[in-house]
């Protein structure tokens, strides 16, 4: 009888925000999963891919990346080792058991230069330490060539966690006014929503690279404006731009991903502003 995909999971990273929703959306559909993270599972070191991922699992989710991307700036040979070769080593292990490596990508690997979304067939080329990781990652599991799903996404956030959204629900409470930047444009992403289409793809047998992310675009400043408005905070949102405060990784003054591929696969995204009232309407004091 042959293996479906969601027989058995192998959650990597099972204290991370995205996979904090993979979790709850499992024991939802009750797909048996085991969930793994460091100091247990090191995907620095193969020897412990290599003890953790059998035969047993059916499908690997890898929810484990080296995601501070100033940090990636000063430690690349960490970045490079989590983003990168740890997960050409994972890939190359799923491959040997017969597993489905899920991998979450990001819209990082790209230079930010484009006037229009970005497909997954655009040529990577990063601007920082992290992005750079990051497409290693996905050329090492291309070059294993076993059965895969990439997923990139952006701007990911959630009620749980340490994300854009709950900052600036904090900082909107504490402070009077905000600067966010208004030159960097992407699209938002609930962590929520990232988990289930990741599984709806899963579940159509998409493999390859797709891009996964709430409908719309906009740009930070927008982003927070939306977020101050559902906390109902009295606080004032000012626009500024990047050179205003600067980073020590350069960020993409463009990232949007284009989604359509994904959309025909499985449907429409959600808009953000309808996931972000979601997600505030569960955040204290928000949505009220």
């Amino acid at each position: 009888m042959a293996r479906h995909p969601t027989d058995h999971v192998l959650l990597i990273g099972a204290s991370g925000m995205l996979a904090h929703a993979w979790i709850k959306l499992m024991d939802e559909r009750g797909i048996r999963h085991t969930d793994v993270d460091i100091p247990d599972f090191d995907l620095t070191r193969e020897p412990s891919i290599v003890k953790h991922v059998d035969e047993r699992y059916t499908m690997v989710v890898n929810c484990a990346a080296f995601t501070d991307v100033d940090g990636c700036e000063t430690k690349y040979a960490l970045a490079e080792k989590i983003n990168g070769t740890g997960v050409g080593d994972l890939a190359k292990r799923c491959k040997h058991v017969g597993a489905l490596l899920v991998h979450y990508s990001t819209d990082y690997v790209f230079n930010g230069q484009a006037t229009t979304p970005y497909t997954t067939d655009d040529t990577r080329d990063p601007i920082n330490a992290y992005g750079k990781s990051k497409a290693l990652g996905e050329e090492l599991i291309e070059a294993v060539a076993g059965e895969h799903l990439i997923v990139r996404t952006s701007w990911l956030y959630a009620p749980w966690g340490k994300n854009f959204v709950l900052t600036i629900a904090r900082l909107a409470r504490e402070k009077p006014t905000l600067k966010v930047v208004n030159d960097q444009r992407g699209r938002p992403t609930s962590a929520e929503h990232l988990a289930a289409t990741t599984l709806a793809l899963v579940e159509k047998d998409a493999r390859g690279i797709y891009h996964v992310t709430d409908g719309g675009e906009c740009t930070w400043y927008e982003f927070a404006q939306k977020i101050v408005e559902l906390a109902g905070a009295k606080c004032d949102v000012h626009p500024c731009t990047t050179a205003e405060f600067p980073r020590l990784a350069k960020r993409p003054a463009y990232s949007t991903l284009e989604i359509i591929r994904t959309e025909m696969k499985v449907g429409p995204m959600t808009p953000w502003k309808e996931n972000l009232k979601s997600v505030m309407e569960r955040v204290t004091g928000a949505g009220k």
